[in-house]
């Protein structure tokens, strides 16, 4: 009597194992047209990666998203903040402006 073992969940994982390492890239168009006239095209780029590899290859925009990161969150706060302070300062500046011209 012979014991079936099956390898096929190792297999996933080890395609899976190199895809996130290795990363795929996948890219295709659609396009759009009406009587030899392109209306719409859609371009469709998709990046399968581990976060490690897609920060070693320059892609990290999540990281700078004020949505998906806190920290992103924060420096975009402080930017509206400095902001905020250099208009109040104009606005000051030009009241006085005023003040002094009426």
């Amino acid at each position: 009597m012979e014991i079936e073992r099956s390898t096929q969940s190792s297999t996933i994982v080890d395609v899976l194992e190199k895809v996130l390492d290795k990363g795929v890239v996948i890219a295709g168009d659609i396009k759009i047209g009406l009587a030899d006239v392109e209306l719409l095209t859609i371009k469709i780029r998709l990046l399968v990666a581990s976060v490690d590899k897609a920060k070693e290859i320059g892609m990290d925009w999540w990281e700078n998203d004020p949505y998906l990161s806190s920290k992103a969150m924060s420096q975009n706060n402080k930017m509206l903040e400095e902001e905020n302070k250099k208009l109040n300062d104009r606005i000051q500046q030009l009241e006085e402006k005023m003040n002094f011209n009426v």
